[in-house]
């Protein structure tokens, strides 16, 4: 069992931010990120190691930038360490397979999360008001039931502890009508596309995140995109609405947590090696079905 890492993997390099599997450097108008091996669950990271997750994660995103170029441009130089600045050099063998090497851009404070089945947050507050961020859905519907068509719910990007689901017209007020149009129109395209290309490969994307940013007036794709963290994946061969499903991400984690005695603040509890092992396995399988 590896123990949290808690030293920056890169101490000499400007520290820009850390976040909970992250660390990002600044580069004036460029940003190094890179892909920890931490795992957090229920907002509070784990005293256990994912060994090699942050690599998977991050040649999972780049797949998806790679996939999604011809529809909208992203924040990626290159992913080739050799082209990062030469301060960088120095931690080249840390570097390699899970930094990317990207333009900064200023933030568009919004998760754009698109739902294309009913399950988490969304089946909650449906339960609760057959509605999802004020968008009204049939009655009757069940747990992980497919929807008619997918549906932009937005939440606001906290900057400590949860994001909150917010109605479309209230984040137009704060952000502005335009900006939430595009990224509205662009999360849906691009969650369509990608869900049909994993579909064909046998798995189910229920839901995902896009964060986008402005550079040069023009908004593009930022952060990570369509991972096992930032996305739920289900296998297609074992969907079965009316009940949670297997899934390829973190939720193995999150059930296992469940069984605990822990009430979800910080320090959170350490992972059996058997847990972690099944854990970097789905993260395995996601990357090679994706890639075939």
């Amino acid at each position: 069992m590896s123990p949290i890492q808690t030293e920056l993997l890169c101490p000499k390099l400007n520290l820009f931010k850390r976040g909970k599997v992250r660390e990002v450097y600044d580069f004036d108008d460029k940003l190094l990120i890179v892909a920890t091996d931490n795992i957090s669950a229920f907002d509070v990271v784990l005293p256990s190691l994912i060994q090699g997750k942050g690599i998977l994660l991050n040649q999972i995103s780049n797949f998806w930038f790679n996939f999604s170029s011809k529809e909208i441009k992203n924040h990626l130089i290159s992913t080739n360490v050799c082209d990062f600045p030469p301060e960088c050099q120095e931690y080249k063998d840390i570097l390699e397979g899970r930094s990317v090497w990207v333009w900064k851009t200023e933030m568009i404070e919004l998760e754009a999360i698109v739902r294309g089945y009913l399950s988490g947050s969304g089946f909650r507050d449906y339960k609760n008001t057959g509605e999802i961020c004020g968008i009204r859905l049939p009655e009757g519907l069940k747990e992980s039931a497919k929807l008619e068509t997918p549906i932009f719910t937005p939440s606001t990007k906290a900057q400590e502890g949860h994001d909150m689901n917010i109605d479309e017209n209230e984040l137009k007020k704060s952000i502005g009508e335009d900006i939430v149009d595009k990224v509205k129109i662009i999360s849906l395209n691009l969650y369509q596309k990608a869900s049909e290309y994993a579909l064909q490969r046998g798995i189910i994307i229920a839901d995902t995140k896009f964060e986008f940013g402005i550079l040069n007036g023009e908004i593009i794709l930022i952060d990570e995109i369509l991972t096992p963290d930032s996305s739920r994946f289900w296998p297609a061969d074992e969907y079965q609405p009316g009940r949670s499903q297997n899934s390829y991400d973190k939720q193995i984690i999150r059930n296992y947590l469940q069984t605990l005695d822990w009430d979800h603040t910080y320090p959170g509890p350490e992972l059996p090696d058997e847990i972690i092992q099944k854990t970097i396995q789905k993260y395995q399988e996601v990357y090679q079905k994706l890639r075939n």
